[in-house]
């Protein structure tokens, strides 16, 4: 099993995927900070985070499909666990686009409460764990995009250290 959308025989989807998971995450905190301090600079910053999650989640899960689509066989466990995997981030991603939307048109005079969008966040952040799991289950268990090379034996072991010696 194999990764399509490569960059330097790197994958790009595993690339790209710390971003949403990053900016999801500082949605939450934001909105957190928000609530607690009623400074508007954090409802600002979690909402300007919330948008630029939406854009790289939307990027990221590009190649991550064709690397799906092509690069998985269908009769394979990876297969599966990479549908779960796509389910889940759609859903998070369903559920950051609503918290945006609903919070749209709200940046010069933030809103009194944003618990409709810490909610939000941290159902999406929860189904966003979820699939960092399956996808790293995927990497692991199953070696979706990895490259693998034989494993040295004992004895090309202790030959490559004497010749070093």
């Amino acid at each position: 099993m194999y990764s399509v959308v490569k960059v330097f025989e790197h994958p790009v989807h595993p690339m790209l995927v710390g971003f949403p998971i990053t900016l999801y995450s500082a949605t939450l905190a934001s909105y957190v900070a928000f609530t607690i301090g009623s400074d508007p600079f954090w409802f600002r910053v979690g909402f300007a985070a919330n948008v630029a999650a939406i854009a790289m989640a939307v990027i990221a899960a590009i190649p991550g499909f064709f690397d799906w689509i092509v690069g998985i066989p269908g009769k394979s466990a990876a297969k599966g666990i990479g549908a779960r995997h796509l389910v889940m981030n759609l859903l998070a991603l369903a559920l950051f686009t609503a918290d945006a939307w609903v919070y749209d048109g709200y940046w010069t005079v933030p809103p009194s409460s944003v618990t409709l969008g810490i909610a939000l966040a941290l159902v999406g952040l929860t189904f966003t764990l979820a699939a960092s799991w399956l996808g790293w289950t995927m990497v692991q268990e199953q070696q979706v995009g990895l490259t693998l090379v034989p494993q040295p034996t004992r004895i090309d072991y202790i030959e490559d250290h004497r010749h070093a010696a």
